[in-house]
């Protein structure tokens, strides 16, 4: 039966969603589907970012460091970034225009200024090698990246089909000099439909192949408004119980702005909320601490460790952490363990969990407050109105409920197409518009998520997707490695970790060491796998003479220990 949690919800946000109300339904097509939308909100990211700049004015956005900017400074220097790109680096609509940075002020005004522009923002891995970012830019066909030094150095004269152009930290006036200077106030910036091209973020697949996931601006923006509702409705709740908020909504920005989880529900919803963004180019949970009391931040999240760490963390009774009403977790399962330690440790806050993907562009479930520590292995039930959540079987039918299947999700959020891979996206989308998630999980007779395994050879590692095709991939490059096996175990800090068991080309000696130092120079430091066995003999096959993973695995883990790995 609902929790009453669950009933008041609903009824607040059928009354927000009706005729005549703030977010009042309307439709639009979407993968062949009719489907559901807001039908008041901005048509596009900009038209977006314009109404709530200008309605929040004077209010403090962003902090980085000493750096301080209000959402009208924010929006002012995103116009004139957008004139700079278009004037002086020959930007035009359409076009795609990679960033490859940490995260700063500079990186938001660079994201924001490719859209006023009319670009497709394509937001590049920061922690990639060069190889990736190659990679990367080449898939995606950007005509331009904004780099950083660091990211600059690494691509270096790399051969791509891209021209960089270099920006710095700090003050905007100085980190963006080449593309603030001499923007003439008169240059028009484009207008902008739904079905525009907006995002590009990069997303594993099980093949090991990369693929650029597109978003357009309908997608983008439904999905912000899909979790601004959902504050709505938790404001309208906390003020029936008499617990306005305080202070200015205030997060965190612990998480790469090239994840779907800081770029949609913490980044871009922040333009609604009027939400004060505090930057962190490196997490720190003694300095997110810190922060958290000098800044009166109320909401945080961040991949599952995160929190845990704050929640455990021996110098968490010294910061006064009191205006922080909720610790929630997104990118990656979160222990049930977790849930209790950081109830215990801030009484007075929830831990929050959602479930969602970069190709829905954040939007799937949610789990909140008394539901959550009431079902702390749930992701919680479909976010209403816009997800439509189903179980299919390997057929594509609807299973019964409690019984397993893969999750699939249908929603106006859900990516355009993987770019340049139409045989990638018609296998992702079934006939009837539902994104294939290549999760298993059941539905319990509230409606509420379970996620039990996962279908595709993914690894999870603190809210990264590692695909264990690409890491083998890589191993197998090596000239002395005959056979490899890649697969996830768990690991306390971040939730689980790639591994490997490899076999040596008969006759050479290949050491863990030598490996890892090979790996290093050809993909990404958080996709080598924690630890490497050396393998005798001939790897346990199927019967289509494909490594026996599940085998290898099974024998592997035995001993493996989550808490010193």
């Amino acid at each position: 039966m609902p929790s009453e949690l669950d009933l008041k919800q609903r009824g607040l946000t059928a009354q927000l969603t009706a005729p005549g109300a703030p977010l009042a339904l309307g439709t639009a097509r979407r993968h062949g589907v009719e489907l559901p939308t807001f039908g008041t909100v901005p048509p596009s990211i900009p038209a977006y970012v314009e109404l709530y700049c200008t309605q929040h004015g004077d209010a403090t956005f962003l902090v980085d460091g000493d750096l301080r900017l209000t959402f009208a400074e924010t929006l002012a220097l995103a116009r004139r970034m957008a004139r700079g790109l278009i004037t002086r680096h020959g930007v035009t609509k359409g076009d795609h225009v990679g960033i490859a940075a940490r995260n700063s002020i500079n990186y938001i005004i660079a994201y924001l200024g490719v859209l006023f522009a009319g670009g497709c923002v394509t937001m590049l891995n920061g922690w990639w090698t060069s190889e990736e970012l190659v990679d990367g830019i080449d898939l995606a066909e950007c005509k331009l990246v904004l780099a950083d030094p660091q990211r600059a150095e690494r691509l270096g004269d790399l051969n791509h089909h891209a021209r960089v152009a270099a920006f710095d930290h700090g003050a905007p006036e100085a980190g963006l000099a080449g593309f603030l200077a001499g923007a003439d106030d008169a240059t028009p910036l484009p207008e902008l439909a739904p079905e525009d091209s907006a995002t590009i973020m990069f997303t594993s697949g099980s093949t090991g192949q990369s693929k650029a996931a597109l978003s357009d601006h309908l997608g983008v923006v439904q999905a912000t408004a899909s979790f601004a509702c959902q504050t709505m409705v938790a404001l309208m709740l906390m003020q029936a119980d008499g617990k306005s908020p305080q202070y200015q909504p205030c997060s965190l920005v612990c998480v790469p702005l090239f994840h779907v989880t800081a770029e949609v529900p913490l980044f871009l919803q922040s333009f609604v909320m009027g939400r004060k963004l505090v930057l962190m180019p490196k997490w720190d949970a003694k300095e997110a601490m810190r922060l958290i009391e000098a800044e009166r931040a109320t909401y945080f999240v961040g991949v599952p460790l995160m929190s845990f760490e704050l929640a455990t963390h021996p110098e968490r009774t010294q910061f006064d952490l009191s205006s922080c009403m909720h610790y929630a977790a997104g990118g990656a399962p979160r222990p049930v363990s977790h849930v209790k330690a950081i109830r215990e440790a801030f009484p007075n806050s929830y831990p929050v969990l959602g479930y969602g993907l970069t190709e829905t562009n954040g939007v799937g479930c949610g789990n909140v407050n008394e539901n959550y520590l009431a079902k702390p292995g749930s992701t919680g039930p479909a976010t209403p109105p816009l997800v439509d959540l189903a179980i299919l079987d390997d057929a594509g039918q609807p299973v019964a409920q409690g019984v397993a299947g893969e999750v699939a999700i249908r929603t106006v959020c859900n990516i355009k197409e993987y770019y340049r891979n139409p045989e990638a996206t018609a296998a992702a989308f079934n006939a009837q518009g539902y994104f294939l998630t290549g999760d298993l999980g059941y539905l319990d007779e509230d409606g509420y998520l379970f996620i039990v395994d996962r279908k595709k050879e993914i690894v999870i590692r603190g809210g990264e997707n590692i695909a264990c095709a690409e890491v083998e991939a890589a191993i197998y490059a090596h000239p002395d490695v005959a056979e490899a096996c890649v697969f996830g175990l768990p690991h306390q800090r971040f939730g689980e970790v790639p591994v490997a068991v490899y076999v040596p080309v008969e006759g050479k000696e290949l050491g863990e060491e030598a490996l890892r130092d090979y790996l290093k120079a050809h993909i990404a430091a958080f996709k080598i796998p924690a630890k490497m066995w050396v393998y005798t003999g001939h790897l346990p096959r199927l019967g289509t003479e494909k490594v026996d993973r599940r085998a290898v695995k099974a024998r592997f883990a035995e001993g493996w220990d989550a808490s010193t790995a």
